[in-house]
């Protein structure tokens, strides 16, 4: 890894609370959004669980990422964090500890918009301590059965993602290709509101394993045989644009602030989770990587 900018660590200006219901459990939620010290990270915080057991968002503390990612123990881990987590990443909220009464944060819409908007009522806060952004030097691409993920070099500062969705001939989500240049205004307006999407046979695969209960064709987009059920796609691309979101949440995961392009053809959560291992492997680091020095390639003015 090596060191191309530096910014400023943020976080929120004051608490925040988000409610509702939780796709996986069905459960009635609560997360509140806290702001966090500098160098901190993300951690998220079981209230409803005895001692409050604490999470880190780090790669090292994933357990699963069959359909969604999931950190900390089968008792007091947390499951779908990516949303959160991309509205934190996406707005560049570094440091904030997330407390929830339940399993999950809430399921909302299925998309990080709610979360967004939280973040925008709560304010922002810019810290006394700076955060590193860094960049490889050499691409680090992962594969799984013909998917694959990898990120690559940058010249600035930014972080540019595509991803290339593709269930293949007579699927009924057609092929699409999107790119983003991610910052907190381009999140906010392209990504943020784009919802999870399933086909109607994996809906009913979570249900028969007695989870999903909330997974309805009212909120996430759903397609049967003949095309989306029940619902409307608020972009064409709404289902490319959604794993652009995932892939921001699941590589917050890494603890760096990323420059460089991240080019992913079908890539789901479990090959993010390994990209964000990898890179967080470069360094062979045992402590946030907030707090660690890299060699010196340019700094921001």
């Amino acid at each position: 890894m090596q060191l191309i900018a530096y910014r400023y660590q943020r976080t929120l200006a004051r608490a925040v609370d988000v409610a509702g219901t939780g796709f996986i459990s069905g459960q009635a939620v609560r997360a509140r959004l806290r702001p966090a010290p500098v160098n901190t990270g993300v951690t998220f915080v079981r209230s409803d669980r005895p001692g409050s057991p604490q999470t880190a968002a780090l790669a090292g503390n994933v357990t699963d990422t069959r359909r969604r990612t999931t950190i900390g123990s089968a008792t007091d881990g947390v499951t779908l964090v990516e949303h959160v987590l991309a509205a934190l990443a996406g707005l560049r909220v570094d440091n904030c500890t997330i407390e929830l009464n339940g399993p999950e944060p809430p399921g909302l819409d299925g998309s990080a918009g709610g979360f967004v908007d939280a973040i925008r009522r709560a304010g922002l806060a810019t810290q006394s301590v700076r955060r590193p952004i860094v960049t490889v030097t050499e691409p680090i691409i992962v594969t799984k059965d013909g998917a694959s993920v990898g990120f690559h070099p940058a010249i600035d500062p930014g972080l540019r993602v595509s991803y290339i969705l593709d269930y293949g001939f007579g699927s009924p989500i057609p092929r699409q290709t999107t790119t983003v240049e991610v910052t907190p205004d381009t999140f906010a307006r392209t990504l943020a509101n784009c919802r999870t999407f399933l086909l109607e046979s994996e809906a009913a695969a979570l249900r028969a394993q007695g989870i999903g209960r909330n997974v309805n064709t009212h909120d996430l987009l759903i397609f049967g045989p003949r095309g989306l059920i029940g619902n409307r796609l608020r972009s064409a691309d709404e289902p490319a644009r959604h794993k652009v979101l995932d892939l921001v949440g699941d590589l917050s995961l890494s603890g760096f602030d990323l420059a460089g392009h991240v080019v992913a053809y079908r890539s789901g959560h479990s090959l993010n989770v390994e990209l964000a291992k990898e890179i967080f492997a470069r360094e062979g680091l045992a402590t946030a990587p907030a707090v660690v020095s890299f060699p010196v390639r340019r700094r921001a003015a």
